[in-house]
């Protein structure tokens, strides 16, 4: 038998690449399509299971291929409901991911990257420092796990995805742009597009490049109205300022009535007076979008605090004046380490990781 470390992982695979790889086994390309309707079924762990294929193509499968999952996740409950799961990767690596019930849905925070070398100030993923990209199959195989435990714990089928997790999703792009696919593929994970919002600090040529290959919403972290605020807290934007940043949103390609989102997070006495407010009124004044207002959430620096609910309503009220759509995103997990910024793969027991190894390939 082929030993586990050189076969091929199905789910690392668009469906366009599984029908070539079908094809290099000697098989019909709807073979590729029948294979990835298969493997993104809730249960579904042996090719064996897959009763449509001939038997023969099913040892060669089994020889070749195998299909990665997630098997027990490492799992947190805060007490506002959210869900933080904990994977261990094949390498030892942990990444986190968070599920956030509600009424009729679950919105899923999904990571791409283990660390992060964005090194954005108040975001404690970024003081784990990048150690490298997930592959396809590593971001598609939180969304199965998670899918799979909200059907076995009878909570609200997981409809929602964020890609907001630890790691800058647009610096592992081919990566999720394969993700991208699978998950929006029907034979795959079938979610909708419009269900599916990826979030950046700024990389201002592949989020070019997202508008023209993917339908996907755009979350885009601004949380300064300068240069040099913004090149303290946020480095990348050293690289890419303000208005280079602005000119793509304000060019960015996506259907009509979509906008783009901009996350602003609030630190006080940092960038959060009247006079912000305004100049944020003033830079997004021509590009159709919606922002997204944050408290900073802990991330172990006590001299970043979060402004008063006073405070957060009036830079809301200014900025709704200025014609914009502005929500208030309400923290949830922050009893956990879960809220957004403090995804770190840290405090999990080393005995329960051990005992639960999350990522096991199937043959």
């Amino acid at each position: 038998m082929t030993p586990a470390s050189s076969k091929t992982d199905l789910k690392n695979l668009t469906q366009e690449q599984l029908i070539n790889y079908v094809e290099s086994l000697g098989q019909p390309a709807f073979r590729g399509r029948q294979i990835l309707a298969w493997i993104y079924r809730p249960g579904i762990t042996e090719f064996e299971q897959m009763t449509d294929l001939a038997k023969v193509f099913r040892a060669v499968l089994a020889q070749h291929a195998t299909i990665s999952r997630f098997d027990e996740a490492m799992v947190e409950v805060s007490a506002d409901g959210a869900v933080k799961f904990g994977f261990r990767l094949q390498d030892g690596a942990i990444i986190e991911s968070v599920m956030i019930p509600e009424e009729d849905r679950s919105t899923l925070c999904v990571s791409s990257q283990v660390g992060c070398a964005m090194g954005c100030t108040f975001c404690v993923t970024g003081s784990m420092g990048f150690q490298r990209n997930l592959t396809t199959a590593e971001i598609i195989n939180q969304v199965c796990a998670v899918r799979d435990w909200c059907l076995n714990h009878d909570l609200p089928p997981l409809t929602n995805l964020v890609f907001m997790g630890m790691g800058e999703p647009l610096a592992n792009f081919e990566n999720l742009l394969d993700a991208l696919s699978i998950l929006t593929e029907q034979r795959g994970l079938d979610f909708s597009n419009r269900r599916i919002t990826v979030s950046t600090c700024g990389l201002v040529p592949q989020m070019k490049e997202l508008g023209e290959r993917t339908d996907v919403n755009l979350a885009v972290s601004l949380h300064a109205v300068n240069d040099t605020l913004r090149s303290s807290m946020m480095p990348i934007n050293k690289r890419y300022p303000i208005a280079q940043l602005v000119e793509t949103c304000k060019n960015y390609r996506q259907k009509a009535r979509k906008r783009i989102m901009f996350e602003y997070t609030l630190l006080e006495g940092v960038n959060d007076s009247d006079a912000d407010a305004l100049q944020l009124a003033q830079i997004l004044c021509q590009v159709p979008c919606k922002i997204n207002l944050l408290a900073v959430n802990p991330a172990g620096d006590d001299a970043v605090r979060s402004p008063s609910k006073e405070r957060i309503l009036q830079f809301q009220k200014i900025l709704r004046d200025n014609g914009y759509t502005v929500f208030i995103r309400t923290s949830r997990g922050e009893d956990i380490s879960a809220a957004c910024g403090q995804l770190a793969g840290k405090g999990w027991d080393e005995a329960k990781v051990q005992l639960n190894p999350a990522s096991q390939p199937l043959s």
